[in-house]
């Protein structure tokens, strides 16, 4: 069986993903129940692909050294974290442990940023970008418990915050991703 690479549509549904949960925390701040209703069946189809596209390279992608775990396994536990909560939010359920899920899930994320330094994965605009990446998903990440915060007039910032962090991570996969859509096209495996 030839060896397919599908990273490049795994950083794009990574953010599709990241964005969705971006302005998932825009519209909370702004309490507009409409537009977080409109979320719900993409978040539940992108995260289903996250979590079928982490799936398959955390058990089964043949990437050298740890790159298994350090990419394919937090983008499952992604897709895991977005089904769950359009799930929820579907139901009309409250969040409950969801957004301290996704604190772990941050806490992984920001030991790959480490391990991307420590283990040199990554040089020159490579580690620019790949930090960028891990760093803010890993901070959105962290910072998801704003979700138990009602979006008054005073914490309303705390979610534009938190839009402009998710916003930024989705930039940063949006462009790993397109330039290794076209490095990959130009020598393909």
């Amino acid at each position: 069986m030839p060896f397919v690479d599908g990273l490049t549509v795994m950083l794009i549904g990574l953010a599709m993903g990241l964005a969705l949960g971006s302005f998932y925390f825009f519209f909370r701040a702004r309490e507009d129940e409409k537009m977080l209703n409109s979320l719900i069946v993409p978040a539940f189809v992108i995260g289903l692909f996250d979590f079928i596209a982490g799936f398959i390279m955390s058990f089964s992608w043949p990437l050298p050294g740890g790159y298994n775990m350090l990419f394919g396994d937090p983008l499952l536990l992604f897709g895991l974290i977005m089904i769950m909560t359009s799930v929820a939010y579907y139901k009309k359920m409250n969040l409950g442990l969801i957004p301290l899920l996704s604190v772990l899930l941050g806490i992984y994320v920001l030991v790959g940023a480490y391990s991307i330094v420590q283990l040199k994965l990554e040089s020159g605009n490579n580690l620019i970008t790949a930090l960028g990446l891990y760093i803010f998903a890993g901070i959105g990440a962290l910072l998801a418990p704003i979700a138990y915060i009602k979006p008054s007039s005073g914490n309303k910032y705390l979610y534009y915050v938190e839009w402009i962090i998710l916003g930024i991570a989705t930039i940063f996969a949006l462009v790993i991703g397109y330039m290794g859509f076209n490095s990959h096209l130009a020598s393909p495996p």
